[in-house]
């Protein structure tokens, strides 16, 4: 039987920093497209799942990801946990990668090499670039076997049930966990959107790129041009918490 791996792009509006930021625009396109799109041409994923939440708000984000041809599941707004087995129970598969909407320069070469990695190890709950980063934020690709995020989510409280896979790497002993790594490190850039800092970036770094996408054109680009950096180089990553 042939193993099935799905992406899952967890996507809302809300957001205490930049409210919206999933479809703001972005080189003239919404950044949830971004998303989408990388996604739908990394190789080894067989089908592309938004999960959103039930919040009326979040009617626009199951819309355009419709549009997109992505599959859309809606759950509960602060259990993401909740709308990834979700995901994986209206569309079976083996395992899911889970990606975030507010990083729209995600590599589908990343996306792919995650997903082949578990393929030849697939006795692994958990395979990720970020164990150790040494990827800018904002590339981040993680890949837990569906199991596993069922059994996670019979057990799962607090701010594992917001981070979804927080649980899976916290108990090493009880999940098999498998990390990549890329050389030369590059995990002092941010890329991800959380704040009108990182929009400015991002609108910069998507006009330098010039069509580009490969996750070392990007870091070649930010490596040349300090002055993009600056422009978030004090934002904080918030921490993990409760939700």
């Amino acid at each position: 039987m042939q193993v099935r791996v799905n992406a899952v792009v967890q996507a809302r509006t809300g957001s205490t920093r930049l409210p919206g930021k999933v479809l703001r625009p972005l080189g003239g396109r919404p950044v949830l497209d971004w998303v989408v799109g990388a996604a739908q041409k990394a190789p080894g994923v067989d089908e592309v799942v938004v999960a959103t939440s039930t919040d009326p708000g979040d009617d626009p984000v199951a819309e355009r990801a419709a549009h997109l041809g992505a599959a859309v599941v809606r759950g509960p707004e602060d259990d993401v946990l909740a709308r990834f087995t979700l995901a994986a129970r209206e569309h079976p598969c083996d395992a899911v990668v889970r990606l975030t909407a507010d990083c729209p320069l995600l590599d589908p070469e990343l996306v792919g090499l995650v997903a082949a990695a578990w393929r030849q190890a697939p006795g692994h709950d958990y395979v990720a670039t970020t164990l150790v980063r040494t990827l800018p934020r904002g590339l981040d690709v993680e890949l837990a076997r569906a199991d596993a995020l069922r059994d996670l989510d019979a057990t799962a409280t607090g701010y594992d049930r917001v981070h979804v896979t927080s649980g899976l790497y916290g108990e090493p002993e009880r999940f098999r966990c498998l990390g990549l790594v890329v050389s030369p490190a590059a995990n002092d850039l941010r890329i991800t959107l959380d704040t009108p800092e990182d929009a400015d970036l991002l609108d910069g770094l998507v006009e330098a790129l010039d069509g580009r996408t490969g996750w070392r054109d990007v870091v070649s680009v930010l490596r040349s041009r300090p002055d993009l950096v600056a422009r978030n180089a004090d934002v904080r990553q918030k921490p993990l918490e409760a939700g």
